[in-house]
């Protein structure tokens, strides 16, 4: 599941752009992410994620916070009884399970090669490569759904919520049923942040797991 999330960071990181062909209508889903994503280069927020089964049974839950930095850059803490960090520094992603005190490694464009959500950076493929239709207004959030044309895919729908020009919901669901559900709140637009929040360093004699030449500074 830490990869589906992982997934909408490189999403947002490298820029979040999606407008398609044509003009959104205004006020709705479409236009909302639109003027979100416009001129973002970075992100701090708030978040809480639910992870709820095909029986509708919660899994997990959990919150923390991300920052994320244009184009490729960003880092996701997670807290509760199981705190995990995931840092990307543009070369490589580090996942880091303090509980099990183990670092798995991977190369960062690998991590993100196989994902059809990449591919809302490229503005003019959105809608080759999705389904893209207003699901309507929610909980006074507008929805944008967001259904992969291709059979191979980790997941069989992304749903988009929005309200105010930011994006507050984002559930991603996959063909089992699985549904992870992120809600984001205190969202910060542009701030200043500390390069040094993309640097990650595993600890000493922690075990590390994956590229074996990688190191922090890529």
């Amino acid at each position: 599941m830490k990869r589906l999330l992982l997934l909408f960071c490189l999403l947002i990181a490298s820029g979040l752009r999606a407008a398609g062909p044509g003009a959104a209508a205004p006020g709705s889903a479409r236009e909302q992410l639109d003027h979100f994503s416009a001129g973002l280069n970075t992100l701090h927020a708030q978040f809480e994620q639910t992870v709820i089964s095909s029986d509708g049974a919660v899994e997990d839950s959990n919150s923390g916070q991300v920052w994320l930095s244009r184009p490729q850059l960003f880092r996701w803490e997670y807290g509760g009884d199981f705190p995990e960090l995931v840092v990307a520094d543009g070369k490589h992603v580090w996942i880091y399970d303090i509980t099990l005190e183990q670092v798995t490694v991977r190369e960062q464009s690998n991590a993100a090669a196989d994902s059809p959500l990449i591919l809302l950076t490229d503005p003019g493929r959105l809608d080759e490569q999705f389904e893209v239709r207003e699901v309507g207004e929610a909980t006074d959030l507008q929805l944008l759904e967001l259904r992969s044309r291709s059979a191979d895919t980790d997941f069989e729908r992304v749903l988009l919520g929005l309200r105010g020009d930011v994006l507050e919901l984002m559930i991603m669901e996959d063909a089992f049923g699985l549904r992870t559900e992120l809600r984001f709140r205190e969202v910060e637009r542009n701030p200043a942040i500390d390069p040094q929040k993309f640097v990650f360093e595993p600890p000493a004699g922690i075990d590390v797991i994956g590229a074996p030449n990688a190191n922090g500074g890529g």
